[in-house]
């Protein structure tokens, strides 16, 4: 079952069943000790990102001076409480994600949105750099519609960068957040637990090919 990789999603009939309760997760942050589920204190906002595997993408957002905390897990998927292994088998739907819960008063979501298209690449479909896969793939989930209407303008902008430099269409998918499947223990914070650990993004693996100095 979990042998052949596919780029293809799977549909309602194909994706594996999952199962009723959520797997077994931290329940603090292991970097500044924050509840991973919260409660979160009032004011603060939530958003989610990906990147590609989500060790390198969490390190980036959890240094944004503002962001309070974050999470990696599963999104917009078919399978309910999915596992590492079932999603790593492209038979749930899922991409690896970031849940990142910020001040807006320090950081805008706008500012997080250039963290998201300045730090991958936002061309490759189902894929990330050597990571290949449906969980690879690039996406911003929207909380919300202000979320959703600046994720759509901000894609417009660096696309039209990107274009003028010669490259192709933007893959990133925007939808709306839907439920967030938090994965395993291991794999919260893991680059701060495992330092020399593998980080395809974040300055030492896949960046946008336009840099940094965009609008979004």
């Amino acid at each position: 079952m979990f042998l052949k990789k596919t780029l293809e999603l799977p549909t309602e009939e194909t994706a594996l069943r999952g199962r009723q309760h959520a797997i077994p997760t931290a329940e603090a942050h292991f970097v500044n000790g924050r509840p991973l589920k919260g409660p979160y204190p009032e004011g603060l906002e939530t958003a989610v990102f990906a990147m590609g595997c989500f060790w390198g993408v969490e390190r980036v957002f959890w240094q944004v001076p503002g962001v309070y905390v974050t999470a990696v897990g599963y999104v917009n998927g078919l399978t309910p409480n999915p596992t590492y292994e079932e999603v790593c088998s492209g038979m749930t739907g899922h991409t690896e994600a970031v849940l990142v819960v910020f001040d807006p008063k320090v950081v805008t979501y706008s500012d997080l949105l250039k963290v998201f298209w300045e730090n991958h690449d936002p061309t490759q479909g189902m894929r990330q750099g050597n990571d290949i896969g449906t969980q690879y793939r690039s996406g911003i989930y929207a909380t919300n519609d202000a979320q959703a209407q600046a994720a759509e303008e901000s894609r417009e902008t660096y696309q039209q960068a990107l274009s003028k430099q010669g490259y192709g269409r933007i893959t990133s998918e925007i939808a709306p957040a839907g439920p967030f499947f938090f994965a395993e223990d291991y794999h919260q914070q893991y680059l701060a637990k495992n330092p020399h650990g593998y980080c395809g993004i974040g300055g030492t693996g896949v960046t946008c090919p336009i840099g940094v100095g965009v609008q979004a």
